[in-house]
């Protein structure tokens, strides 16, 4: 009877592990920029045609290889990082496995080039579909080149799976963004189609950041430099004030190793639980420095997962490290204006007055005592005796201003509370009112009418608003200008991850318009365009008119206050805001009156 089963041959088993290490043109790169460092590279060139399908060229200035390593390091599980089962407990290399330039090989046509410092001339290989195919000296620098084309040329099956050019270039701009910021000390430089897209020259962790992120995102970024229990934290971390829809801008290094770990991520927002709102996420890159015993990098092919000896300790000390940073640096200015001891002058602004629960719970809470301009409205109270009394009649002027048959526009202000909430009276009940979620709700309802209409009236800014977006960020811009438009926004990409906004909405009046458009085009990269986006609008719409309107601590005139409760009647009006929050609610007198023990 013949055998049914057998050793696969070694050009589909490579196919098959190159299915784990090469998912797309960016984990090739990863992969090859990974190496490059690993080899002491201080100058790396990356590039790419056609969003890496094409080509992906790395270059570096190593230590290089002999001719009969680099023949060796195109074999599987060939590599100069480990010797013995008892290396794989002490990794400090990127690399280990030995397994990313046969797999590579084994899609693509191929070719490394490569110099040891002394050696008189260069090795050249090349490879078709992980067949040798050439081998020969050649003229090159000390350092490595590789060569990658027509990636999944063999794979008609993984070819289809590729993206646009567009969308794969944005991935591969995130990928080398990762690396150069894990290694400020390198220099790194990416040509996508003949076009410069990242030039970073070698620096610090700060000159990195700002490189990468922003010059104002950099800026607002607080140092962590911390060590407890043999664990060391470094690097930079959002205030209350710097925060994005989504996790893209975490940025976290386990022993310089880019990393997304549930127990890292979980310990930083919960950190920030109460600093920033809901489903909103901090902006960091986070160096962790672990001994190599006591974490195991060896558990996906990727490595982009990890494993703790010590997983409980890890959590807390992240998670406690970071909220004592938070929350030195949200402790409001004392009276007098004076600086607080101990915070610096890079964290004066920083300190918002609604940063997180500890430090809410610190503030003095006082009510606004707001003198009007002009009579409040008649009301009639009961008096004593089960009678009524009256109040003194209202100016004619004032009752001009009210809403007929209205709620709102009729109860008592009494003042404000807290800088958040507009404290108001009726005959039987008192009324708190969330001026945020009111003025959201109405913002909400306005932009919908003019979204449905033909798209939100959008104003031109007096001077463009130039912005350094991430790559992943400028795809969106480019595949979904239309509806960008259609959310009041002119934008025009430049090379590089640098675009500008030319207009924006008109109810935000210019202000918040960089944080608003990263926060619409993550929704659009998330949600997609399909024949399901008009489910999408009301998340977008309702973006917009939460960057639009009163947002924390602010004390209101009460003519703002009347405008405000006059525009909750006239309104199509909801009793929550459009992520759910209520916009008020009431306090029956029998209730108060039960307080006190009247009842």
């Amino acid at each position: 009877m013949a055998a049914r089963i057998r050793i696969l041959p070694e050009s589909i088993s490579n196919k098959i592990a190159a299915g784990e290490v090469v998912e797309r043109p960016a984990s090739v790169i990863k992969e090859l920029l990974e190496n490059a460092i690993d080899a002491g590279g201080t100058e790396i060139s990356v590039e790419t045609a056609n969003g890496g399908r094409r080509l992906i060229r790395v270059t570096d200035n190593g230590h290089g290889m002999s001719r009969e390593d680099a023949l060796l390091s195109i074999e599987r599980h060939a590599t100069s990082k480990i010797i013995s089962e008892s290396d794989l407990d002490a990794i400090i290399t990127l690399g280990f496995r030995g397994e990313a330039l046969a797999s590579i090989a084994s899609v693509s046509r191929f070719t490394i080039l490569t110099r040891e410092p002394r050696a008189e001339e260069g090795t050249e290989i090349t490879l078709e579909g992980g067949k040798l195919h050439d081998v020969k000296a050649c003229g090159i620098p000390t350092g490595t080149v590789i060569s990658v084309e027509n990636l999944f040329f063999n794979t008609p099956a993984r070819l289809k799976f590729m993206r646009s050019p567009v969308t794969e270039s944005g991935h591969i701009g995130d990928t080398i963004s990762r690396i150069a910021i894990s290694r400020p000390e390198i220099s790194f430089i990416w040509i996508n189609d003949d076009r410069e897209q990242i030039r970073v020259a070698k620096g610090d962790i700060s000159r990195r950041l700002s490189q990468i992120m922003g010059r104002e995102t950099a800026a607002s970024l607080l140092p962590v430099n911390t060590e407890r229990e043999g664990i060391a934290l470094r690097g930079c971390i959002s205030a209350s004030g710097t925060a994005r829809s989504n996790a893209s801008a975490i940025y976290t290094y386990i022993n310089g190793r880019f990393v997304r770990d549930r127990i890292v991520q979980h310990a930083i927002m919960q950190a920030y639980r109460g600093v920033i709102d809901q489903n909103r996420y901090p902006v960091m890159a986070l160096f962790i420095d672990i001994p190599p015993a006591d974490v195991d990098v060896n558990v996906h092919p990727t490595k982009h997962e990890v494993r703790f000896r010590h997983q409980s300790m890890v959590h807390d000390i992240i998670s406690s490290c970071i909220e004592e940073i938070l929350r030195s640096s949200s402790r409001p200015l004392a009276r007098g204006g004076e600086e607080p001891a101990g915070i610096s002058e890079s964290f004066l602004g920083v300190a918002a007055y609604r940063t997180s629960a500890a430090s809410a719970l610190k503030r003095t809470l006082d009510v606004a005592d707001i003198k009007p301009p002009f009579p409040l409205p008649f009301y009639r109270y009961p008096s004593t005796s089960g009678t009524v009394a009256e109040a003194s009649e209202p100016s004619e002027n004032f009752g001009s201003a009210t809403v007929p048959g209205a709620y709102f526009s009729e109860i008592r202000i009494i003042g404000q509370f807290h800088g958040e909430y507009i404290v108001c009276e009726s005959e039987t009940e008192l009324v708190i009112i969330d001026q945020h979620a009111a003025s959201e709700r109405i913002a909400y309802e306005r932009l919908k009418k003019e979204w449905q209409n033909g798209g939100i009236e959008s104003q031109r800014l007096l001077f463009a608003e130039t912005v350094e977006l991430t790559f992943a960020e400028i795809t969106a811009t480019r595949s979904f200008k239309r509806e960008l438009a259609l959310a009041g926004f002119e934008i025009e990409p430049f090379s590089g991850n640098t675009a500008a906004i030319s207009a924006a909405p008109a109810i935000i009046a210019g202000r918040e318009a960089v944080q608003l458009l990263r926060d619409i085009i993550s929704d659009f990269a998330r949600l997609g365009i399909s024949a399901a986006f008009q489910a999408t609008l009301d998340s977008i719409v309702a973006r917009i008119a939460c960057h639009s309107v009163i947002r924390g601590v602010r004390k209101m005139e009460t003519a703002e206050i009347m405008e405000l409760l006059r525009k909750m009647d006239e309104t199509d009006f909801a009793l929550t805001c459009p992520h759910g929050r209520p916009v008020y609610r009431t306090v029956p007198l029998f209730q108060i009156e039960k307080m006190f023990g009247r009842r």
